[in-house]
């Protein structure tokens, strides 16, 4: 009894031991330097150009559910219905919740191994034996037989407990890859919904312009006919009007296309789903973009390439475990009986109990190659990490510049258009009054509709670089909504497991 006990107390001693590194998150730039105190193209670095402004206080960032910063109550009924309905979204999610599982798997490894296998036969030996020592030759026989067998082989060196940590690592990434997928399908359905926006307003502009230059071919029309004017001057009417209709007929290939991404975004049949003509162009909101350093905190890829490195960290733990011993304890028991009556009496019974202690001598430097493998693979996970970072600021600051940048645009093309609008007026009436030939009133006219749909298009550009600048800074999500370990580690409900039809 002393040897079992001191037995045990070393086995619960040793599973205290876990080999390996300890992990350790690294710098998140490759200099080792902090983030800089602001964005070098945020508009607060540039105060004497006019356009969009960044929201106020410098360190206040969005939350929850960003796309309501634009004030559309049909965009925030379509982003809900997508956070519901839209199938990549689901996919993600059920990678998650299988995630979850496996940690499950990792833990039972830590518990014994239980197993009864109850049997019963009758047999008859041979007659005709001979010499033998079969005993009671030609006679029948009956066997019944409940065992039971336990096996459990502590984690004496961390492997299992670094296993469940790999797992559980893991999870927080397929949550962080949730989340990030979330946010790729919010950012493409809201650029989708500008964009059908901007047709919307360019097609308002072209029938608008279909109208004018019906009024434009009509006076030529009655010019010609009463003698006064040219016949080149209808037909230089004819083709501006031709042409106008032509480009409004091709608007509606692209805003059909995007109607049906948006469909297939919200889980929606796109036979069955349109959106309603509403030309409206609107400049962008103030975004509150918050300050470098809460960018690390901001993104769901870096927060699943961080969980990618701490997952990596621990199949190192797994591969240094391969160079210990294994200790497994095993025992067996049970009844065993000729006849059922006394299968279960006390002198029926049968047992065996022993551990055995197994360790590799030699493997041709197979667990060395192991550790170095996943050493190179933590090590490529650290210079991929710090590219995610890198490339998060690269995406904030490209798409501050481009707001930035094509708000002033913006105001210049409004100056641009508003001159073009007047050069027009001015031209056609030279040429009512005969002092200018109709070429020029095209020329004119020609003008200011590439104004127009340079200001339109400028509009849309605007709107959807504002999304692109949101989806860089991370949406509305921060690191304190990622799963801890133990939230992925808690029991699943049955609601999580029910198979879909």
């Amino acid at each position: 009894m002393r040897f079992a006990a001191g037995s045990a107390m070393t086995v619960f001693l040793l599973t205290g031991c876990m080999v390996g590194p300890k992990y350790h998150a690294p710098s998140p730039l490759p200099t080792a330097t902090a983030p800089p105190v602001t964005y070098k193209e945020s508009p607060t670095q540039f105060p004497d150009t006019d356009g969009w402004k960044v929201a106020q206080p410098q360190d206040a960032m969005l939350h929850g559910k960003w796309w309501e910063i634009y004030g559309d109550p049909e965009l925030n009924a379509l982003e809900e219905k997508l956070n519901i309905d839209n199938q990549n979204i689901k996919q993600f999610f059920e990678n998650f919740m299988e995630a979850r599982t496996l940690i499950a798997e990792a833990r039972s490894q830590l518990y014994p191994t239980v197993a009864i296998g109850p049997s019963y036969s009758r047999s008859r030996s041979s007659s005709n034996l001979g010499v033998s020592g079969t005993a009671n030759p030609g006679h029948e026989s009956s066997l019944g037989s409940l065992p039971a067998d336990i096996s459990w082989a502590p984690d004496l060196w961390g492997k299992v407990r670094n296993t469940i940590h790999e797992q559980q690592y893991n999870a927080q990434l397929s949550a962080a890859d949730l989340e990030n997928e979330k946010l790729t399908e919010q950012a493409s359905l809201a650029e989708f919904f500008f964009e059908i926006r901007g047709q919307d307003a360019l097609q308002k502009l072209l029938d608008d312009t279909v109208v004018a230059d019906n009024k434009a071919l009509e006076y030529a029309q009655a010019q010609y006919d009463t003698g006064i004017g040219d016949r080149i001057s209808v037909v230089e009417a004819q083709t501006t009007l031709q042409s106008v209709q032509s480009q409004a007929i091709n608007l509606g290939v692209a805003r059909a296309q995007f109607e049906h991404a948006i469909a297939v975004l919200v889980g929606a049949n796109p036979s069955q789903f349109s959106i309603p003509v509403k030309p409206l162009l609107t400049n962008s909101p103030a975004i509150p973009i918050g300050m470098p350093s809460a960018l690390l905190e901001r993104r769901p890829d870096i927060a699943g390439a961080e969980r990618t490195l701490a997952a990596a960290n621990a199949e190192i733990g797994i591969a240094y475990a391969a160079y210990y011993p294994t200790l497994t304890l095993s025992a067996s028991g049970g009844f065993e009986s000729s006849t059922w009556k006394h299968l279960f009496d006390w002198p029926s019974r049968v047992w065996s109990i022993g551990p055995s202690v197994s360790e590799t001598v030699y493997d041709g430097g197979l667990r060395r190659a192991t550790v170095n493998q996943f050493i190179a693979t933590y090590n490529g996970d650290v210079a991929s990490y710090r590219q995610t970072v890198l490339t998060a600021f690269q995406q904030v600051e490209d798409n501050l510049a481009a707001v930035r940048l094509l708000s002033q645009q913006i105001l210049k093309q409004q100056e641009a258009t508003k001159s073009a609008e007047e050069g027009l007026e001015l031209e056609m009436a030279r040429y009512q009054t005969g002092v200018d030939p109709y070429l020029l009133v095209v020329t004119a006219q020609t003008t200011l509709l590439t104004n127009q749909q340079t200001l339109a298009t400028l509009h849309v550009m605007e709107m959807t670089s504002s999304v692109m600048l949101i989806e860089a800074l991370g949406g509305g999500w921060d690191r304190t909504q990622l799963p801890t370990p133990a939230d992925v580690s808690k029991k699943m409900d049955k609601s999580e497991t029910v198979i879909q039809q």
